[in-house]
């Protein structure tokens, strides 16, 4: 289905208003203002002063209205590494992934998939979804609830006692990855069955080969219509939307674990980390600290030995 959006100014909005009048219908979805359904063509006009045209019939009714120089098509900034994507790939309907807190020495690794049909890519955006790193965590505190509740999703956390385990015996860090994508995928699959998206994107840590060596061992494999890209959030908003949810998920447990270690947890891995990491040592043990990190990074010498000076 073809999709173009335009933005144009309030007086022209008014005048799409009054051409497509008699073919007004209702449509109750946020931010929608003003709605129309001709037989080949859907029109769909936002508070943004967006204007959606969907169907055979999309590009001669924007022609009337705009040119690519209103066109708000996404485009992609810097270069990507996978899979040659589709024509019109950011209007299909789509099942993305994405995985955060692989990087921190405190808190889970998340990982969220979520199905946009292409029917929402249009309502997904004007939730304000987009890649996830220009958004702050607070925005996306915001976001993600209604997200979740628009949208057909999975996510989840692996709590560091159970990756500490995991790790311990053996596995990689993309191998933990690779294998809890596989199991989101999975679930949302099932939770939209008999649907089908048309692809599954998911945001490429590994290559295509090393990734499904990983899940090898898997009862159930997806591999239908799978295509892996770097930076894949800037390329469909299925993406930069489970991306949200799994950092929102990445949050709470990190809220979580600053509650039961009576202090502020930070992210990432820094000597800021590695001082936090040493107080709740001597506070709390090696059990303790243990139980919410990483424990194979290198913050847990750095620690240890911040704590060893102060004994």
């Amino acid at each position: 289905m073809a999709n173009v959006v335009l933005v144009l100014q309030p007086t022209d909005i008014e005048k799409v208003k009054t051409h497509y009048l008699k073919y007004k219908v209702e449509r109750s979805a946020p931010g929608v203002v003003f709605a129309a359904k001709l037989t080949d063509t859907a029109v769909t006009i936002y508070r943004s002063n967006k204007v959606m045209f969907q169907g055979n019939g999309a590009s001669r009714e924007a022609s009337l209205w705009g040119t690519a120089n209103n066109s708000v098509d996404k485009v992609v900034s810097g270069a990507t590494k996978g899979d040659t994507l589709p024509p019109n790939f950011a209007t299909l309907s789509v099942v993305g992934s994405d995985e955060t807190g692989t990087g921190d020495y405190f808190g889970p690794i998340t990982v969220a998939a979520c199905f946009v049909r292409e029917d929402q890519v249009q309502l997904v955006k004007e939730l304000g979804v987009k890649d996830s790193k220009m958004l702050t965590d607070d925005i996306m505190r915001k976001m993600a609830p209604d997200l979740m509740a628009t949208l057909t999703h999975s996510v989840l956390v692996l709590k560091n006692e159970k990756y500490n385990d995991i790790q311990s015996r053996g596995s990689s860090q993309g191998k933990i990855k690779a294998l809890m994508h596989n199991q989101a995928l999975m679930h949302v699959l099932k939770k939209m069955a008999p649907e089908k998206p048309a692809f599954i994107l998911i945001d490429q840590f590994a290559e295509r080969g090393i990734y499904y060596n990983h899940v090898k061992a898997e009862k159930q494999i997806i591999r239908e219509n799978v295509l892996f890209s770097t930076k894949a959030e800037q390329l469909h908003v299925a993406v930069a939307a489970a991306s949200i949810i799994a950092r929102y998920a990445f949050l709470k447990e990190m809220d979580r674990l600053s509650e039961i270690a009576h202090t502020t947890i930070p992210k990432g891995a820094s000597a800021k980390v590695d001082e936090i990491a040493a107080r709740i040592y001597l506070k709390h043990g090696e059990d303790f600290l243990k139980s919410i990190t990483k424990w194979h990074f290198a913050n847990t010498q750095k620690a240890m030995k911040l704590a060893n000076k102060r004994k």
